[in-house]
C-alpha cells in the first residue's frame, strides 16, 4: 500500500532519482550564472557611470562643479551597486565551480546563506534605486513649494549620465528579484525532496 492508500506493486514504489535532480540543478545553475554575470556587469556600469559623472558650469562668474557626492542618494546607489557587483562575482564563481564539478546543492545551511544574502542584496539595490530615482525627479522637475530649482536645466550632461546609471541599476535590482526567486526554489526544494523520500519509504 502507498502512503495515500492506493495499491501499487512493489516495482512501482516511488524512488528518489538523483539524475533528475542533477538535470534540474544544472539548468537552474545555468540561469543563475547568466543572471549573476548580467548583474555584475550592469552594476559595475552603473557605478562607473554615476561615480565618474561630473560637469562644470559658470554661474555669475563662479565655477560650480556637479558631482555624484553632492547627492547622498547617488552615493548610496554607487555603494550598493559596487557591493552587488562584488557579491555577484563571488556567487558567479561558485556557480562555475559547482557546474564544473557536477555537484548538486544538498547543504541546507549553505542554501539558507545564499537565500538570505540574495534577499539582502535585493532589498539593498531596490532601496538604492528608489532613493536615487526620487532625487532624480527633484533634480529634473524641482520643487516649487520648497523653492528647489530644476538642476537639470543647468547640468544637462550630468543629469543624462545619472539617468543612464539609474537605468542600469534598475535592471540590476530587477535581476536580483529574479535571483531571489531562484535561490528560494533551490532552498525549499531540499525540504520537498526530503518529504518525497519519506513518503517513498511508506
Amino acid at each position: 500500500m502507498s502512503y495515500l492508500g492506493v495499491g501499487v506493486s512493489p516495482g512501482n514504489v516511488p524512488v528518489y532519482h538523483g539524475s533528475n535532480l542533477k538535470v534540474v540543478d544544472r539548468r537552474v545553475r545555468l540561469v543563475e550564472l547568466v543572471l549573476r554575470c548580467l548583474i555584475c556587469g550592469l552594476a559595475v556600469l552603473a557605478a562607473v557611470l554615476i561615480g565618474s559623472d561630473t560637469q562644470v558650469k559658470t554661474i555669475f562668474g563662479v565655477q560650480k562643479r556637479a558631482k555624484f557626492t553632492d547627492m547622498k542618494a547617488l552615493v548610496f546607489l554607487v555603494v550598493a551597486n559596487g557591493l552587488a557587483a562584488a557579491y555577484s562575482l563571488v556567487q558567479g564563481l561558485r556557480c562555475v565551480v559547482s557546474m564544473v564539478r557536477g555537484s548538486v546543492l544538498f547543504s541546507k545551511p549553505l542554501a539558507w546563506a545564499i537565500f538570505s544574502c540574495d534577499q539582502l542584496m535585493t532589498y539593498l539595490t531596490l532601496a538604492a534605486v528608489a532613493a536615487a530615482a526620487q532625487s532624480a525627479v527633484y533634480a529634473k522637475l524641482g520643487q516649487p513649494e520648497l523653492q528647489w530649482m530644476k538642476i537639470c536645466n543647468m547640468y544637462g550632461k550630468f543629469c543624462n549620465q545619472v539617468g543612464e546609471g539609474i537605468a542600469s541599476a534598475l535592471i540590476v535590482s530587477l535581476s536580483m528579484v529574479v535571483l531571489s526567486g531562484i535561490s528560494a526554489f533551490s532552498l525549499f526544494r531540499l525540504y520537498g525532496e526530503n518529504k518525497g523520500k519519506n513518503s517513498a519509504r511508506w
